[in-house]
C-alpha cells in the first residue's frame, strides 16, 4: 500500500503553476503535463483551493498560487489533498487472536511506533517547500540545457 498519488499529482499541479505563471494554467494543460483527465486535474484543485493553496475564478481559465512559494510547505500539499488521517498513515489488522500473546499485545505496541513515524514523516514535509520542488526541477532542467 501506497500514499495516495493525490499528494505527487498536488505537488506536480502547483509546480506547473509557478512555472507556468505567465501562461493559462487550465485544467486541460494541467492535465496533459500529469497526463491525466482534467476532472481529476479540477477536483484536486478544488481541495487545493479550498486549503488555500492557489486562486481559481469561475468562468476564467487557469489557476495561481495564493502563496509565495517559500511558504506552501509539502504538508500543506499532503494535508490540501486528504492524503490520509490524522495517525492513519498506517493500518493495523483487526482482530488478531486474543489467545496468543503476540495476537493480544501487536495493536498496542505497534501502533505508538506507526504514529511516530508518520509524525516523522510530517515534520519532514513541513520543514520542505514548494520552493525548494521548483528549485530543484529548474536546476535539472538547466543541465539539460
Amino acid at each position: 500500500m501506497s500514499i495516495s498519488s493525490r499528494f505527487a499529482v498536488g505537488i506536480h499541479i502547483l509546480t506547473l503553476i509557478d512555472f507556468n505563471k505567465e501562461g493559462t494554467s487550465s485544467s486541460e494543460f494541467l492535465a496533459s503535463s500529469v497526463n491525466t483527465n482534467p476532472a481529476v486535474i479540477r477536483k484536486l484543485m478544488g481541495m487545493l483551493k479550498k486549503a488555500g493553496l492557489i486562486e481559481v475564478h469561475p468562468g476564467i481559465a487557469g489557476a495561481k498560487l495564493a502563496k509565495d512559494l517559500s511558504q506552501i510547505t509539502l504538508f500543506d500539499v499532503y494535508k490540501a489533498v486528504n492524503v490520509v488521517q490524522e495517525k492513519e498513515l498506517f493500518s493495523v489488522h483487526d482482530n488478531p487472536n486474543p489467545k496468543c500473546p503476540v495476537g493480544r499485545n501487536i495493536q498496542n505496541t505497534i501502533e505508538p511506533l506507526f504514529e511516530a513515524a508518520q509524525l516523522a514523516m510530517e515534520k519532514v514535509l513541513g520543514s520542505l517547500t514548494l520552493e525548494d520542488v521548483v528549485k530543484d526541477i529548474a536546476s535539472k532542467e538547466n543541465m539539460n540545457c
